[in-house]
């Protein structure tokens, strides 16, 4: 495994550098950026085809800046100069625990107040020169695939956020024992809590600059299970616990062309340190498991990417808008309802029974997608009698 960039730079190359950028954070970039790309082609078909309309808002030029203004830009330019100049001055320890550096007082103050100052002041420069009397207030009109990168924004901010909310609900324990740790850590992030919540956010965005929701969602479906997919390589690259249970089963005949990796893995040198020493190894990550589990982030990334083919090859099929939105809740719910009969994860106990969070969601998703399809369909069945 690889919990670093450098790490697999380093292997394929033979080379010693030291990279800040953890591999699953990377390839969650890399979700986030491809996931854009394809919202934003689907926003601009739908616009050119008039399904969606442009956007208009006011802007308002020549203002000068605010006090307020200036002592927000001060305060977070000085934060980030603090942190940019410890980055500078101690590379070797920013380097080795990017996540630790981040959230710890180690910076530069002079360098920050400094950087603080300088920003803050091209603020006011610019706007002065700017300056308008009076000022100009215009209505700009902004075309659908404009809002793809507010929604990407919107989406990963409150993604962020359910995913720890719901990750610290099923980790109870772990968050009682360390409240701050827990919560400002960059493991333990909950796929469904996350878009839960970035789903909430989303519609609420919709409807604050009038985009239809059910078009909204068709065009988001396919970017979202996309990103799904990718980021999970994330998990398998980095070894971050998202696999499966013990693996002892005989390869099956049927499967004999499918690499032993991909039926059993023991990931070494994962990046939690799960299991037994690596004989030999010395440094930071030097673990592997005792016993090779089911590579379950894998099976998701090919499941996801299936699903996103079907998805995108229907987009354009699709009479009924939301309905792909729908498709894709229960394609989605059963992907994950199944992997989870195979993956580690904690579980609840409820009427006896041992289920998991992500079996619950799963199974509320399924539900939720067959009873939106069946609302659509009844709503435009109604629509067209009436127009009759």
């Amino acid at each position: 495994m690889y919990p670093r960039l450098s790490d697999l730079i380093n292997d394929w190359f033979g080379t010693h550098i030291v990279l800040p950028i953890m591999s699953y954070g990377f390839f969650v970039a890399i979700a986030f950026l491809v996931g854009a790309w394809f919202l934003y082609a689907e926003l601009r078909r739908k616009g050119r085809e008039g399904v969606l309309q442009p956007t208009v808002k006011k802007i308002t030029t020549g203002k000068p800046a605010t006090v307020s203004e200036l002592l927000i830009n001060f305060v977070l330019a000085t934060l980030v100069g603090y942190k940019v100049a410890g980055f500078f001055m101690d590379y070797s320890t920013f380097a080795a625990n990017p996540q630790e550096f981040l959230f710890s007082n180690t910076g530069s103050f002079g360098w920050g107040v400094f950087i603080g100052i300088v920003y803050t002041a091209w603020i006011w420069y610019d706007k002065d020169r700017k300056k308008l009397n009076p000022s100009k207030t215009e209505e700009v009109i902004i075309p659908p695939e404009n809002q793809t990168w507010p929604i990407v924004i919107v989406a990963a901010v409150f993604g962020l956020i359910g995913s720890k909310i719901f990750d610290q609900l099923e980790n109870w324990d772990r968050f009682i024992n360390d409240p701050w740790g827990s919560l400002f850590s960059f493991s333990g992030l909950t796929f469904y809590g996350g878009l839960i919540v970035a789903g909430i956010a989303i519609i609420w965005y919709a409807q604050k600059h009038k985009i239809p929701w059910e078009h909204l969602g068709d065009s988001i479906a396919p970017s979202l299970i996309l990103a799904y997919g990718i980021g999970r390589i994330g998990c398998h690259v980095a070894g971050d616990g998202d696999w499966g249970i013990v693996n002892t089963l005989q390869k099956p005949g049927w499967l004999s062309w499918l690499p032993d990796k991909l039926w059993s893995y023991n990931y070494p040198h994962n990046i939690i340190n799960e299991g037994i020493p690596i004989p030999g190894c010395t440094g930071e990550h030097c673990m592997q498991l005792a016993q090779g589990v089911f590579p379950t982030p894998i099976y998701e990334t090919v499941m996801a990417l299936l699903i996103f083919a079907f998805l995108w090859s229907i987009r354009k099929k699709i009479k009924i808008p939301g309905t792909l939105f729908a498709i894709y809740l229960i394609l989605n719910g059963i992907e994950r309802f199944f992997i989870e009969l195979i993956r580690v994860n904690n579980t609840y106990d409820i009427f006896g029974m041992k289920i998991t969070q992500a079996e619950i969601i799963s199974v509320a998703l399924i539900i939720t997608g067959a009873g939106l399809w069946l609302f659509l369909y009844k709503r435009a069945k109604v629509g067209t009698l009436g127009s009759t």
